[in-house]
């Protein structure tokens, strides 16, 4: 039995009106200039994928080589060697075994690990977590718009992209703002048929031009979004659906013309009970995600190289595991960056360490990390953006959290 709180949502297909929307505005970007870095013409893109539900960083990197983790998390703890073992990332951190993408990654030095990470938030609600997460204030409840739109905004003109892409039924917070953005959301549910399609664009020209103009549009951003290969297939599960998402977002991104920055999250790891070790359902979510950066690396192509991936979420869980096998919600977690720009095949972490004078509240791995440094050092190093701007515009009131310095190549 599974046991999530009501706080966390399960992802939602979207409507056929939601794509017509978002199809309105894509044909926008044909008109839009590239931003390339003036030091080496680099052309690059950045992707930031929301874990919603608060993800047991624990657990996807686990610090084997702590004295103190394997009683913590007990029956689910990773273990270096026997079956199932975990992929070691070096004497200390071992990575899930539902991650051999990663890791591989990270062997090539195109992924690297940011340990006993979090945001501002001490607290522990999904809502104010994910608000503080994807806002980029200290504190949740203070804006309607999110740190990646601003730091859309903040670009340099001329050179500025217009637009970002918004992957999901709705744009998440960390995309709302003052600068455009388009939206695609893959579809789950049975799809109308190529003629009623056509007799519903005969019926639209007749009588609304808007809408006719919109559903052209909608259609030809469906089918270079997903074309044959990404039609829903029966049993593929949650795991498959993350990869389809993955695959249709990189797809538009690698285009000439699309979109440089995009935002997706994938929900459903908040696991209370029955999380699972090496196996079961947090290695079955894991393994999407794993699968999901595959998609991207090979759907982007050439542009893998100039690509950096923010995979973050809006707090930890409890270092000792509860009755239930499950963790509870905490406060340190991971940050996983992957890419080709990555200047990865590292561990970045002032490791607190577990002992129980170590952990925040006596109960959780304590954060040492801030991670809007993290995404400042990518947001500076990628798009050239400024420490001041940074502090004030797109983190507001963050200038203790200096950008971390040395993430991309």
């Amino acid at each position: 039995m599974t046991m999530d709180c009501s706080e966390s949502l399960m992802m939602q297909a979207t409507s056929r009106r939601t794509l017509l929307l978002g199809g309105a505005s894509f044909a926008a970007w044909a008109y839009l200039p590239k931003f390339a870095r003036a030091a080496d013409g680099r052309d690059p893109r950045f992707v930031t994928i929301i874990l919603r539900g608060a993800l047991d960083g624990l657990a996807t990197v686990a610090p084997v080589g702590d004295p103190d983790y394997a009683s913590l998390h007990g029956a689910i703890a990773l273990r270096p060697d026997g079956p199932n073992a975990a992929l070691m990332l070096d004497q200390f951190f071992g990575l899930h075994p539902a991650m051999p993408e990663f890791a591989r990654m990270y062997r090539a030095k195109q992924a690297a690990v940011v340990h006993a990470v979090a945001t501002s938030y001490r607290d522990r609600s999904h809502f104010d977590g994910q608000d503080v997460l994807e806002s980029g204030f200290s504190g949740p409840g203070r804006v309607q718009s999110g740190w990646l739109n601003r730091a859309l905004e903040a670009l340099p003109k001329g050179e500025r992209v217009m637009s970002a892409l918004a992957v999901g039924p709705t744009t998440a917070l960390v995309l709302r703002g003052a600068a455009p953005t388009v939206g695609w959301a893959p579809t789950a549910l049975p799809q109308a048929a190529d003629d009623t399609a056509m007799r519903l664009l005969d019926l639209y020209q007749h009588r609304d031009p808007a809408l006719a103009s919109a559903l052209t549009q909608g259609l030809q951003l469906e089918k270079q979004a997903q074309g044959d290969e990404m039609k829903p297939k029966p049993g593929g599960g949650g795991a498959a659906a993350m990869r389809l998402v993955a695959r249709g977002a990189a797809k538009l991104m690698a285009a000439d013309d699309g979109p440089r920055i995009g935002a997706l999250a994938f929900d459903g790891w908040d696991t209370h009970a029955n999380e699972g070790g090496p196996v079961g359902r947090l290695a079955q979510l894991l393994g999407g995600l794993d699968g999901a950066l595959a998609e991207f690396q090979s759907g982007l192509g050439a542009r893998w190289r100039d690509t950096v991936i923010v995979v973050a979420t809006e707090f930890g869980r409890t270092a000792r595991i509860n009755g239930t096998e499950g963790t509870d919600h905490g406060t340190g977690t991971i940050a996983l960056l992957a890419g080709g720009a990555v200047n990865g095949g590292r561990m970045i972490t002032d490791w607190p360490g577990l002992k129980p004078a170590n952990l925040y509240q006596a109960r959780d791995l304590a954060a040492t990390t801030d991670l809007r440094a993290v995404i400042k050092g990518v947001l500076h190093d990628q798009f050239g953006l400024g420490e001041r701007v940074l502090a004030d515009t797109v983190f507001p009131d963050s200038a203790p959290a200096k950008p971390m310095k040395g993430l991309v190549v």
